[in-house]
Formats: C-alpha cells, sequence, structure tokens
C-alpha cells in the first residue's frame, strides 16, 4: 500500500509547506484530502470503476502531445479493463480514410440506433494503436444551431463566460457537447447506476462536456485534465515574465488583458466544478493554483509504451538507416560530404519560438561556432512544423541522384519551402547570425518545418524511426507542462538537454535528487525568467561535452537515458490514474447520497 499512500502524503506535506506551518489552518482547509487518507485506512483498497469514458479533441486526431498521452496510455488501460474504455472524438474525417480510426459499424449496433434517436450522428470503430480501444467519432455540427442557447445555459449554471468567444472556442465547445451527450446516450441506454462510471475530458475543449454531465448525469463521476492552462500559456507567449510573477497574477484579469476570457473562462470553472481535478506536473500545479484558483487534486504525469521503441538487431538497424537519411539529406543541401563521425543533434515540438526554446536553441548553436572546446562537426535539425509550402524539388532531385555535388543549393538551411519565409522567425535568427551553413563551420544548421508522418516528400520516414538516428537532443523550454519530446528522446537512448521549467525535467530532478546531468543521460538546465544567456551557454557546453565523449563513454550515456526512461512507463504511472479515478468516483457517491 505504500506506493498507493504516498501521493497523498506527500500532497498533504507540499500543502503544508505551500499553505502554513500550522496544521489547524492545513486541516481546514484540506479536509476532503484528509478524509480520503481516512478513507483509504479503512477501507484498505481503492474506488475503482467498471467503465470509462474519455474524449479529448485529439483522439483519432494527431495535433500534439496530448495525442501521445492517450495513444501511449490506452493499451495499459485496454489490458486492464477489457473494451470497458470508450474514447471519443471529434468526426472530422467523415466520408474520408481516417488512417488513425478503422471503422466498424456492427460495434455498439443496439446503442448506435438509441443514439439517432437522441439526434447523435456518430462512428463506432477501433483507435489504430496497440491496444485498439473503443472508439466513438461524433458529428459536432448540427449543435451550432443551438451555439447561443448553449452558451446561456452554461452562464446560468455555472457561469462560465462564452460571450468573448472567437477562434475556436465555438468548434472545440460543440464538439465537446456533442462528446456529453454520447456519454449521456451511452449510459441511459447500456450502463445504468449499478456500475461506477468515470468520465475524464482533457483540456479546456472538453470543458463544456463535463460541466453538461455533472449537471444532467450526476451519478457519473467527472475527472477534468488540463495539460496547460490556457491563460500560463498565454502569458509566456506573449513575452510576459510568467515565473517570477506568478503569485501575483490574477488569472481572470489577464484572461481580459489577452483577450482570453471565454477558453480561461471554461477551463477554471470546469476545474472548480468536476470531482476531480487533474494536471500533468507540479509546473502546471502551480499555474493551476494561481491563476485558475484551483490546485489539482492529483498530478497525472506522462508515460509511455515500451513497444514504442525497437529492440537488439531492429534498433541498430533503424538506428543506422535514420543517421544515413539524415546525413544523406544534410549533404544534398550543403553540397558536400559530412564526416561519418558528425554528431546529429536534434530539436522538435510545436512551433512555439520561445515556450519551447527554439530560440535560445539557435542562439546556442551560434555561440558553438564560436567554441574552441567543440572537437567534432555538429549537424544541427530543427524540426518543428511551420507554414509549409511543400518539398523543394530542387533537393529531391538531389536525392534521387547518385551524383555526389560539391555546391550548395540555395538557402541550404530548408528542407522545404515556406509560405512566408521571409517573417518565419527560425529563417530570420539564422540570417540575423549569418548562419548560412559555410564549408568551414563546424556548426551546420538544418530547418525542417513539416510534420515527420512517413510522406513529407523528403525524408520520407516517420518522427520517431527519424528520432533514433541522433545523438543528443535539445529541449530547452521556457513552457513545457510536461515535455514528451524529451521522454521519448531518453526511451530511444539518446541523451538530452532540457530545463527546469518542464514537468519532464522537473519530475527527473526529484528522481535524481539534484539537477540532471548530461553524464547521467538527462541534462536539466536551470531557467528562469531572465537567464536566457545562461542557458544559451550551458547549452553550447553540453554540446561540447558530449562531443568529447570517447565511444565507451557514449555507449554507457545511452545505456543510462534508457534506464531513466523505463521509470516513466505507464505501468508506473498509471496508479495516479486510479487515484484520480477513487477520488472522482468517492465525491459522486457523496454528492448523489447528499441529493438522494
Amino acid at each position: 500500500m505504500e506506493s498507493f499512500y504516498s501521493p497523498l502524503f506527500y500532497k498533504c506535506r507540499s500543502s503544508i509547506e505551500r499553505k502554513s506551518k500550522d496544521f489547524v489552518s492545513f486541516f481546514k482547509e484540506n479536509t476532503y484530502l484528509c478524509t480520503q487518507i481516512q478513507n483509504v485506512k479503512m477501507n484498505q483498497e481503492r474506488l475503482t470503476p467498471d467503465f470509462i469514458f474519455e474524449s479529448s479533441w485529439e483522439v483519432c486526431n494527431k495535433v500534439g502531445g496530448i495525442y501521445t498521452v492517450l495513444s501511449t496510455r490506452a493499451k495499459t488501460l485496454q489490458d486492464a479493463m477489457k473494451d470497458k474504455v470508450i474514447f471519443i472524438g471529434p468526426d472530422f474525417w467523415k466520408e474520408q480514410e481516417n488512417p488513425l480510426f478503422i471503422e466498424n459499424e456492427p460495434l455498439l449496433t443496439a446503442w448506435r440506433k438509441q443514439a439517432a434517436e437522441d439526434g447523435l450522428t456518430v462512428r463506432t470503430g477501433r483507435w489504430n494503436i496497440p491496444g485498439r480501444p473503443l472508439v466513438i467519432l461524433v458529428d459536432f455540427q448540427p449543435f451550432f444551431a443551438i451555439k447561443n442557447d448553449l452558451y446561456t445555459e452554461m452562464w446560468n449554471d455555472f457561469q462560465v463566460d462564452s460571450l468573448h468567444a472567437y477562434g475556436d472556442y465555438d468548434e472545440a465547445s460543440m464538439f465537446s457537447y456533442a462528446a456529453g451527450k454520447v456519454v449521456e446516450s451511452y449510459y441511459r441506454f447500456a450502463l445504468g447506476e449499478d456500475l461506477k462510471v468515470v468520465y475524464q475530458a482533457h483540456e479546456w475543449m472538453t470543458g463544456l462536456g463535463a460541466l453538461y454531465i455533472r449537471k444532467h448525469v450526476p451519478q457519473i463521476a467527472t475527472v477534468f485534465t488540463t495539460h496547460a492552462t490556457s491563460i500560463g500559456r498565454s502569458i509566456a507567449g506573449n513575452n510576459k515574465p510568467l515565473y517570477d510573477y506568478l503569485f501575483a497574477y490574477d488569472g481572470t484579469q489577464m484572461a481580459g488583458e489577452l483577450n482570453m476570457q471565454s477558453k480561461h473562462s471554461i477551463e477554471r470553472q470546469t476545474a472548480h466544478h468536476v470531482d476531480c481535478f487533474t494536471t500533468v506536473s507540479e509546473v502546471t500545479d502551480n499555474e493551476c493554483r494561481e491563476l485558475l484558483d484551483k490546485p489539482a487534486d492529483v498530478v497525472l504525469m506522462n508515460g509511455f509504451e515500451s513497444n514504442f521503441v525497437p529492440k537488439g538487431v531492429t534498433f541498430t538497424n533503424r538506428r543506422r538507416k535514420a543517421r544515413a537519411k539524415l546525413l544523406q539529406v544534410a549533404n544534398a543541401l550543403l553540397g558536400g560530404q559530412l564526416p561519418d563521425d558528425t554528431m546529429i543533434v536534434a530539436t522538435s515540438g510545436r512551433y512555439e519560438f520561445k515556450n519551447k526554446g527554439i530560440d535560445v536553441f539557435i542562439e546556442a548553436l551560434h555561440r558553438s561556432l564560436q567554441n574552441k572546446d567543440l572537437n567534432r562537426q555538429v549537424l544541427a535539425y530543427i524540426q518543428v512544423p511551420g507554414w509549409v509550402a511543400g518539398p523543394r524539388e530542387d533537393l529531391q532531385q538531389r536525392l534521387a541522384s547518385k551524383e555526389v555535388f560539391a555546391t550548395p543549393l540555395e538557402h541550404a538551411h530548408l528542407t522545404h519551402w515556406l509560405h512566408d519565409m521571409d517573417n518565419d522567425s527560425v529563417t530570420g535568427m539564422l540570417r540575423y547570425y549569418n548562419m548560412y551553413n559555410r564549408p568551414e563551420d563546424k556548426v551546420k544548421v538544418i530547418f525542417v518545418p513539416c510534420y515527420l508522418s512517413g510522406n513529407d516528400g523528403i525524408f520520407n520516414i516517420p518522427y520517431y524511426d527519424l528520432l533514433i538516428g541522433n545523438d543528443l537532443c535539445v529541449y530547452a523550454s521556457y513552457y513545457e507542462p510536461w515535455g514528451y519530446t524529451p521522454l521519448e528522446s531518453v526511451a530511444f537512448h539518446i541523451p538530452c538537454v532540457t530545463t527546469s521549467l518542464s514537468g519532464f525535467g522537473m519530475w527527473v530532478n526529484q528522481l535524481q535528487g539534484r539537477d540532471g546531468q548530461l553524464a547521467e543521460g538527462v541534462e536539466v538546465i536551470k531557467r528562469t525568467d531572465y537567464n536566457y544567456s545562461e542557458v544559451a551557454d550551458a547549452i553550447k557546453n553540453a554540446i561540447a561535452e558530449y562531443a568529447s565523449y570517447d565511444e565507451a563513454r557514449v555507449k554507457d550515456v545511452r545505456k543510462k537515458a534508457a534506464r531513466l526512461a523505463e521509470k516513466a512507463l505507464w505501468k508506473n504511472f498509471i496508479t495516479y490514474y486510479y487515484e484520480a479515478y477513487d477520488i472522482a468516483l468517492r465525491h459522486a457517491a457523496q454528492r448523489n447520497e447528499c441529493d438522494n
């Protein structure tokens, strides 16, 4: 039972340290948490769900990190619950083939007839990921006709301010409502009050549906997970100092200043009204406490499944193939032959220039050009999808040729054309520093502004199969609630550099009991609102340090990186989800007892 108690006691301890040394004051502020501990002690077991619904904008819709969370965790839940977990996503593809969705019309046939009577247009099937969980895709377009009525209801019931909505708010909210209606319909038709049922909603995009369930099907226990607060991301993205002034920010006031009222409102109100509010790291929990006025009940750290990583000879062959492709593309662009021992360094993720640390990575590469301690050729890839126009035909021609080229292509830092290259942040910073990949430069930088889906026209290799060819990865994030990219890196035996402002970096430091070091597989650089230059120097030094390692040292560090990643397997992190389910189910049971 120790592993179960420890998150609860850790939260108690953290609350005491944050709030007050006065235990009486602490107890009054944390009555429910302390009641939970007593319940666990008395019952010696958690309440576990008989059935789980889980909705996200990224179910069968690969957009960002949340897709990775859900798709890697699905097998762990599926193995435990055997089709008692249903994921709900938006039906964007309709009649088009969705490679992530395997439609199976006979699935849930009886309920689908009821769903049609309830005004729902759905498709049923399985998610094309390990575990093949059940999926319902719902068409949310019909609900736009009653949008204003829904927003009025949300204001009257939960004070959700949709008056200032714009952009993707309406689309997300209509999907969220449709998902809530799906859950209600299926619950009333096939489940009922004898079963313990949990509905987990991810990000502000699903908040409206969670609140709908909270009101109309109160028997269902609701869990809401924010992977990043909308207002925290906006503060950071607008170049305002987030961390040093976090205690002084008022989330609602800042939402008005940054024109984020509606997204902030649905996120805040959902966090306050669901049965269990969760987030993905202590970093984001701090944001939630200050900006949403609600700390998380449980921190759900993000894991992964080991079956993503090839083993043995397959691993060796894929790494060799990936390195060959990365060098081939660079040679074709640069018009030369990089040495076989070139150190390949990469960063990747969403194109958030400051938040993801792309700016400071380029700064570090620029400083590495003048670094006398750098004793190897470095090839750096920036793999972030931008406003891509398409693959370069001149580069494609060179890649198809067996000729060895001696002259570089124009714009030898770019694999794909951009629609607005003059105003692109990456190319602009490279231009500012005159980083034109000259033959004498010890550091060559190449920008890959597209999704590496396997058919990008240049590499034609999926992201994971290309990631494995790197020697070192750098994720110097300023704003990173968790950080899947560094976790994926070490899972593929690639040491990485990250920062103390990422949830993953904080977890590594807690695991090690001190700041992570490159020699241990992950270097965690201390980052603040104001130490940009120090971070750039630390990255520069890390690149030079790794370049100096001999073969035996490299092999040792790669092993340590992989061993660290094993501690983040879902089999280790899934326990926190069961803690969240327990809290939600107990809250729902108490609420329904009071109502009866």
